[in-house]
């Protein structure tokens, strides 16, 4: 009778022991359905035909070939995800693309990239317009008016700029700060408008010295630390009272550059000065 009791006992403590299969859990189930859920996502977002991109519109392009741009696009769309091809709208980065069409092609100035769902990408370019050329060593690059080379040009352009400085360059650097260069365009049209001179280069000294060379053969030395209107009043002065235009053609230059004073040079006479 003991002896039926102990194996009694045994079964009941077993069966008590016995674990519930994870079937029956109904946190397995909502895990379970989870996944399920999330998979089925995944494959929309990255995988279904719905969204990959089929359509990439450019505008705004002229010096750059549409279909560049769009090779360019494709290249960073074209993914291999678990080792299958995608190009879903979702995975689109419109920061590196981007940054990588900006660092391709120095013409262009501003991208702006939106996405238009469920299958489209609509790109708006703004190229890069010149203001002048910048030239060193006898090789010429198109500036544009935040004063950055995007592109060769030739010397015959227009506005001619030189620098003393030797400077590295390379397209899509900014070669002139952007408040020398404004600065420079300011002299060229108050000089052509106001005092009827016309620049046809300025070379870039040391410091903020710059020089403008005249169709008349003379030079105008600025100081662009120093107020420009002054310097021009003090250049409209000079060639008003001091010289004459029949002796313009014998310059070799006026000096703006310090204080009241206007130093000026004839070619075959030494320097003179007015004030």
């Amino acid at each position: 009778m003991a002896s039926y009791k102990s194996r009694y006992k045994y079964r009941k403590a077993h069966r008590i022991r016995k674990k519930k299969s994870m079937f029956r859990s109904r946190f397995f189930w909502i895990i379970f359905l989870i996944l399920i859920f999330s998979g089925v996502v995944f494959y929309f977002i990255v995988f279904y035909q719905f969204f990959q991109v089929k359509e990439i519109k450019i505008s705004g392009n002229n010096e750059i070939q549409s279909q560049q741009i769009e090779d360019s696009i494709k290249e960073k769309i074209n993914q291999n995800l678990l080792f299958f091809p995608t190009r879903s709208i979702f995975l689109v980065s419109s920061e590196k693309i981007t940054k990588s069409l900006l660092e391709r092609y120095p013409q262009i100035e501003q991208i702006n990239l939106k996405k238009s769902f469920p299958a489209a990408l609509i790109i708006e370019i703004k190229e890069r317009s010149p203001v002048a050329v910048f030239c060193q060593e006898e090789k010429c690059f198109f500036v544009d008016k935040a004063g950055t080379i995007f592109k060769e040009g030739p010397k015959e352009y227009g506005l001619i700029i030189e620098s003393q400085n030797k400077e590295d360059i390379s397209l899509g650097k900014n070669i002139i700060p952007e408040d020398k260069l404004n600065s420079i365009l300011e002299i060229q049209e108050k000089l052509s408008t106001n005092l009827k001179i016309t620049p046809t280069e300025f070379v870039i000294q040391e410091g903020d010295r710059v020089d403008a060379k005249t169709t008349e053969g003379w030079e105008i030395y600025f100081d662009l630390a120093n107020l420009l209107d002054w310097q021009l009043t003090k250049l409209s002065l000079v060639l008003e009272k001091e010289i004459p235009p029949e002796k313009r053609g014998d310059l070799e230059y006026v000096d703006l550059r310090f204080g009241n004073f206007a130093p000026y040079k004839y070619r075959t006479t030494s320097a003179s000065t007015t004030q």
